[in-house]
């Protein structure tokens, strides 16, 4: 079997655009990926065009040469969109073997750690008193048995510190008040927060409500400065959505910056380098949390290894209700109670459907905002 050709398809999605990837064998077997939406989704496509010379006439079961292949080859391997075009390939890869095999992907990792993928909703608003109610019916329509916020609605003008402060609290107490203390409430503060001793401040001032996580209390790039803030609080610091590799993931762990790490499949390196992160982060006690905002097929490649890794905790699940999301597969991953069934199709058990895809076309789009009382944007 050789690969033949590699395709890259888009589609919108509420704020951004969704990237699939399609390898093509000259056996008749395809595999289908998604790539991260990094912004200039054009560049990505670019790079599988320019990946996909390099990977014609080669063997597609043999995924690690290929991933050693994409990534050294390269000049300066690593960077946003380079990974994410490895990563989307990457899955394709392993759903080719699959289905050469005839086996899900989750039986070629090791078999199943666990029978269903618990997963977590998300709960938004513009007050204390909405985002709480959303939170309600989150839960009461999916049946999570965890939700995550973003009480932190962050301006450009650190005076403006105590009122944001003040709402957060607002806000963490609401949603704790209506979920009651046995519900998991994760907090995400999107890396917003400007320094290290605004997070630990914000990090105190949710203590008592015993969130799940904080998430990225502070921009990854200084990984000392985010240990700074995992030693002064008790809540358990997760991050991860933002960086790249085993070798980030091993310098995110070594100093103990994080105690949940947040891989993103379509961007960390596929199925085959979220396997290795997972072990990395095993040696070190920690379990793995994936972000996944990205699309139907994303979801699959997370199931897959969340089933066969030990060391797995939750997994962000946006629903696959939705028009512009049930369109462009041929049927999402089983989904009931708060948790996501375990596929047992060959491969990663999810089709792209290219007719469908035409309903959505891709449109320019960068990157929205949310705005506080004051007006200022906080960057999502």
């Amino acid at each position: 079997m050789q690969i033949s050709a590699i395709h890259t398809y888009f589609s919108k999605e509420a704020h951004r655009n969704l990237i699939f990837i399609e390898v093509v064998t000259d056996e008749g077997i395809s595999g289908v990926g998604e790539a991260y939406s990094v912004g200039p989704d054009e560049a990505v496509a670019a790079t599988v065009k320019h990946l996909e010379a390099w990977l014609v006439g080669k063997d597609p079961l043999d995924i690690e040469r290929l991933w050693q292949m994409m990534y050294n080859f390269s000049r300066f391997p690593g960077g946003l969109i380079l990974m994410s075009a490895i990563s989307g390939i990457d899955i394709a890869l392993w759903d080719i073997k699959g289905k050469a095999a005839g086996l899900p992907v989750w039986a070629l990792l090791g078999g199943k750690a666990r029978d269903k993928i618990r997963t977590y909703g998300h709960a938004e608003g513009s007050s204390a008193g909405e985002i709480a109610e959303n939170a309600k019916k989150v839960v009461e329509k999916y049946r999570h048995t965890a939700v995550k916020c973003f009480p932190f609605m962050m301006g450009e003008s650190i005076p403006l510190w105590r009122s944001i402060m003040h709402e957060g609290e607002k806000r963490i107490h609401a949603i704790r008040e209506i979920l009651g203390p046995e519900m998991d409430i994760a907090v995400d503060a999107h890396a917003a927060i400007p320094t290290p001793y605004q997070a630990i401040e914000a990090a105190k001032m949710l203590e008592p409500y015993h969130p799940m996580f904080m998430e990225e209390p502070t921009r990854p790039e200084n990984l000392d400065s985010l240990a700074r803030v995992a030693r002064n609080t008790t809540i358990p610091i997760a991050t991860g959505e933002m960086l790249y590799t085993k070798w980030e993931f091993k310098e995110l762990l070594s100093r103990e910056a994080a105690s949940i790490i947040q891989p993103d499949i379509c961007i960390a390196g596929g199925i085959t380098e979220m396997k290795k992160i997972a072990a990395v982060a095993e040696s070190y006690y920690v379990p793995l949390a994936p972000h996944n905002p990205m699309g139907p097929i994303a979801t699959a490649a997370n199931v897959h290894v969340c089933a066969a890794i030990p060391n797995f905790l939750v997994l962000e699940y946006l629903p696959d209700d939705k028009e512009e999301r049930l369109d462009v597969v041929d049927k999402p991953l089983e989904f009931a109670d708060g948790w996501l069934k375990i596929p047992d199709r060959p491969g990663l058990g999810i089709e792209l459907n290219k007719e469908g895809l035409a309903k959505h076309p891709p449109k320019y789009w960068h990157r929205p905002f949310r705005y506080n009382q004051d007006g200022l944007p906080g960057v999502i």
